[in-house]
């Protein structure tokens, strides 16, 4: 058995096609074919199920794959760890960054990191939170940025700044004359919200303590995006939050048009999260100072009430 062999029979897995495989691998389809047969030779079991259209792998070959999924993961922390003796920092980074936050940080710290770690390939991947947690178990990411605190075991959580939400209401609307908006004013009804899945959506309903099953607007929109929500709310469809960084983007004109919500002012927490005795941690120290020194700098102390990112059962 080789690690090489590993490599394979996880790339058949993934494409759950040889010749697919071959070419994610960088080789003939006959190489990797024979490299598999002489694994499974050498066990005298059948991995995959050829017959079966995608290929398929038996049930030993299931157990197999995860297997070599855990080996080549420890392998990459020993080049990893070696790597961080000698005091060079090379390889790929990866980042995972919920989209609510990525266009409006990402442009913040990117060339700051890089002029850190020329050497770094830092690789950015904008998902949800579950899948970006999902990822961080199986280490398909090093680090993530969302929203905070989630208590996830066996993850640890760093705060790295603290978010105001703030009102985008159109002149027309009820509470467009007033000073500021008291959270018992704000009704699902004429608020638009992004789809189910999103932290944020789940931390205004927190606030607004209301239940997903009593929304009942006169406007249904499945959108992930605060720039489709503004440009609704831009054309009379209501109001709707959004966080400080996404405000701070507005043009001057649109700027007038946002309303600060009541003390104690409500926050998001946004923070950075790795799985417990990740050796990558220098490299995850440097992304924390960077992200805290590229944001304003009244954003590094908690001035509010923190929003709970999970929906309250």
């Amino acid at each position: 058995m080789t690690i090489t062999q590993l490599e394979y029979i996880i790339a058949v897995d993934d494409f759950r096609h040889f010749g697919k495989a071959a070419k994610h691998c960088k080789v003939t389809q006959p190489t990797l074919s024979m490299q598999i047969n002489k694994l499974e030779e050498a066990w005298n079991v059948r991995l995959f199920d050829r017959t079966h259209k995608p290929i398929l792998p038996t049930k030993t070959g299931e157990w197999v794959v995860a297997q070599a999924r855990i080996i080549l993961r420890e392998v990459k922390k020993m080049d990893d760890f070696v790597e961080s003796t000698k005091g060079a920092f090379q390889g790929v980074f990866k980042i995972g960054v919920i989209p609510t936050i990525s266009p409006y940080l990402l442009h913040r710290i990117i060339k700051p990191f890089q002029a850190l770690y020329p050497d770094v390939k830092c690789l950015f991947e904008e998902s949800t939170t579950d899948e970006l947690l999902r990822k961080l178990r199986d280490e398909e990411i090093d680090v993530a940025i969302l929203a905070t605190p989630l208590g996830e075991l066996g993850m640890d959580e760093e705060p790295l700044y603290y978010e105001p939400f703030i009102a985008f209401v159109h002149p027309s609307h009820r509470l467009s004359k007033d000073a500021f908006i008291l959270n018992s004013e704000l009704n699902p009804k004429d608020l638009l919200l992004l789809s189910e899945g999103h932290c944020f959506r789940n931390s205004v309903l927190n606030m607004c303590h209301y239940e997903e099953d009593i929304i009942h607007n006169n406007l249904s929109l499945e959108s992930g995006s605060f720039e489709t929500l503004i440009r609704l709310v831009k054309h009379g469809y209501g109001m709707t939050l959004l966080p400080y960084l996404a405000v701070m983007e507005l043009n001057e004109s649109d700027k007038k048009w946002t309303k600060p919500l009541a003390e104690p002012r409500p926050v998001r927490e946004i923070g950075m999260i790795f799985k417990h005795g990740h050796l990558k941690t220098h490299l995850i120290s440097a992304l924390k100072r960077v992200v805290q020194n590229n944001v304003p700098e009244k954003l590094l102390t908690n001035e509010g009430v923190v929003l709970s990112p999970k929906r309250k059962e």
